[in-house]
């Protein structure tokens, strides 16, 4: 192991003190240290960080902004231990990383994202179930994909209508309180991933048709290939993702009256049901 990596050890061991880490941002940096110890550098350059933060090619330049970010922060940091490390400017690689700001979703799109997902074909018939599930609660409560695919069954108080998320971006646990409709949701998929599932691998809330945690990336792909049938997203090539509305745009829709029917998920009519404060329907 390299000095740099011993440095990255003891980065990302800060960071998680501080409650910061991501699981891209640290493997993007593995991979970067990695890139570095490969030229054979001794400390990290600006040229370096350069060369990385310009891969793949073919990115689009905010996702090159967004590297050289995450690698000139760790740059930075490293500086006060070894004098030799050049910090980038941030304006290396042609822009400043600026965040995109978040898409403001309709009631109408969110209602046919939820639909589509749910008309998912699969060999058990869970796929659908699952992915509207886990859309239609991100668009109620405001959590992160995250937080939601890291629920497990007994973070999930069905009776007491609340959630227990123990993984926040920043360490810390909270509860989030959930409405009469959102609960009636939740627990007739229960009822339907123990119906069609016999065994699992994972106390995970959100299964897999192998009976696994549902992944991240998994879940955005789902969400891209979702978004693109009701025509959010243009159509790509090559198994892209392409540009447009993201998954984690969902959790600023949150508060949306829409609710399961016979059908799927619809969008509540005013008066039909009444959100208490401080809950959210679903």
């Amino acid at each position: 192991m390299s000095d740099l990596s011993d440095a990255l050890v003891q980065y990302l061991a800060i960071r998680h003190t501080l409650g910061r880490v991501d699981r891209l941002v640290s493997s993007l940096l593995h991979h970067f240290v990695a890139f570095v110890d490969e030229t054979g550098s001794p400390f990290i350059t600006t040229d370096v960080v350069r060369q990385w933060a310009l891969q793949p090619t073919g990115a689009h330049p905010s996702t090159w902004a967004g590297r050289l970010v995450i690698a000139r922060r760790f740059a930075v940091w490293r500086r006060a231990s070894d004098p030799r490390t050049e910090v980038p400017p941030a304006d290396l690689v042609g822009q400043r990383y600026r965040r995109k700001p978040p898409q403001r979703y309709r009631d109408q799109e969110i209602v046919a994202l939820i639909q589509s997902a749910a008309a998912l074909p699969s060999a058990t018939h869970l796929r659908g179930r699952t992915y509207a599930t886990l859309f239609g609660l991100l668009a109620v409560t405001g959590l992160r994909i995250n937080e939601a695919l890291h629920l497990d069954r007994s973070d999930v108080d069905l009776a007491a209508g609340v959630l227990v998320i123990r993984r926040t971006k920043f360490g810390k646990s909270r509860l989030v309180p959930i409405h009469v409709t959102t609960q009636e949701a939740l627990r007739a998929y229960n009822q339907e991933r123990d119906r069609r599932l016999t065994t699992w691998t994972t106390p995970a809330f959100f299964l897999s048709e192998r009976g696994t945690r549902i992944t991240e990336w998994s879940a955005r792909y789902t969400f891209a290939v979702v978004s693109r049938t009701v025509g959010l997203r243009p159509p790509t090539r090559d198994g892209r993702h392409g540009h447009g509305p993201r998954i984690q745009d969902l959790r600023h829709s949150s508060g949306r009256r829409i609710i399961p029917s016979s059908a799927g998920w619809t969008q509540e009519s005013p008066g039909d049901r009444a959100i208490a404060d401080g809950s959210l329907a679903a």
